[in-house]
């Protein structure tokens, strides 16, 4: 079964609860990392069946795997400031990132 998700590559999102902003690096169309990470990390218990996303954090050198349910997309987007931006991204337009490998 394929899950889409509500954000892109490239989007700029913002953490409901802990207000920190970030820009997507990656989707999966359900969790993926171990149980251990999942009951240590993940407090709110968010569904495991749903997407979660990779983001890189602004203005730190983190990057976090966050549920769906825990992001919203920013309305007027501004850049992102992380040192692995160039890694993911080729450019900045019209308030997204480019990502610099092409998508399907």
């Amino acid at each position: 079964m394929y899950v889409r998700g509500n954000f892109h590559l490239g989007q700029v999102v913002q953490h409901r609860l802990y207000g920190y902003r970030g820009v997507v690096i990656d989707v999966d169309p359900e969790f993926t990392l171990s149980e251990d990470w999942y009951d240590q990390v993940a407090k709110s218990k968010p569904p495991r069946h749903k997407p979660w996303f990779r983001i890189l954090v602004h203005n730190t050198s983190y990057e976090t795997y966050e549920a769906e349910e825990n992001l919203q997309a920013e309305l007027e987007p501004e850049k992102i400031n992380h040192p692995d931006l160039r890694e993911h991204f080729c450019g900045y337009t019209q308030g997204r990132y480019v990502p610099s490998i092409r998508i399907n």
